[in-house]
Formats: structure tokens, sequence, C-alpha cells
């Protein structure tokens, strides 16, 4: 139905921006709300990020503190999650989430998943 390929990770070093996309597959994406969740080594999965099906509405996890900015394109199918002023605890695998319901994305419950891409932030 929805299918999310993330991309972008890599390394950076402190204080560098980075780019993540979330890519989409299915014709039901314009319809679904996406997040970003990240899991460090040894850590539990905590929420980024989510933005509405249009765009026009965006949440953020308080550690982001506006470094974080979350978009999308419907017409290319794609979110983004931009990361600016990146810190070493910024380093985990960033997952894109989608759920017809931006609730489930909020809580992590939701239908849809990427497979990952890594963030490594080096001090």
């Amino acid at each position: 139905q929805v299918q999310l390929v993330e991309s972008g990770g890599g390394l950076v070093q402190t204080g560098g921006s980075l780019r993540l996309s979330c890519a989409a597959s299915g014709r039901t994406f314009s319809s679904v709300a996406v997040g970003w969740f990240r899991q460090a080594p040894g850590k539990e999965r905590e929420f980024v990020a989510v933005i509405d099906r249009r765009g026009g509405t965006t949440y953020y996890s308080d550690f982001v503190k506006g470094r974080f900015t979350i978009s999308r394109d419907n017409a290319k199918n794609t979110v983004y999650l931009h990361m600016n002023s990146l810190k070493p605890e910024d380093t985990a695998v960033y997952y894109c989430a989608a759920d017809l319901r931006p609730n489930a994305v909020v809580t992590g419950t939701n239908d849809y998943w990427g497979q990952g891409t890594q963030v490594t932030v080096s001090s």
C-alpha cells in the first residue's frame, strides 16, 4: 500500500547539516501523515517529528529545539528531514513512518515503516 525508503544518512561533524529523504511508492502517499523516529544503539526508539498529509501542520519533539525541519513534497512522494546544528547525541538510525492516523505516527503505532538510515555525528 505504502512503501517507504529512507536515504541521506551518513557521517557528519558536530555542527554540520544533513537532509534525510523518505521516498514513498504506492498511490496513497498523499493520504498519510508521515513522521521520523530515531533509535540509538542500546536505546529505545524515540519520536522526532511528524507532518500531516498536506504538509500544513508539523509537530516536533522538544529535543530538536528548532534544529530540524520536516517537510513534504507530495508531487515527488517524498518527505524530508532537514537536520541542522547536529550534535553527537543525534547519532542514531532514523526511520520514516506513515499512517492514515496522525496520532498513530506520533505514538509509533503507525502501519508503515521504512528500513532506516544511519546518521552518525562525530565529536
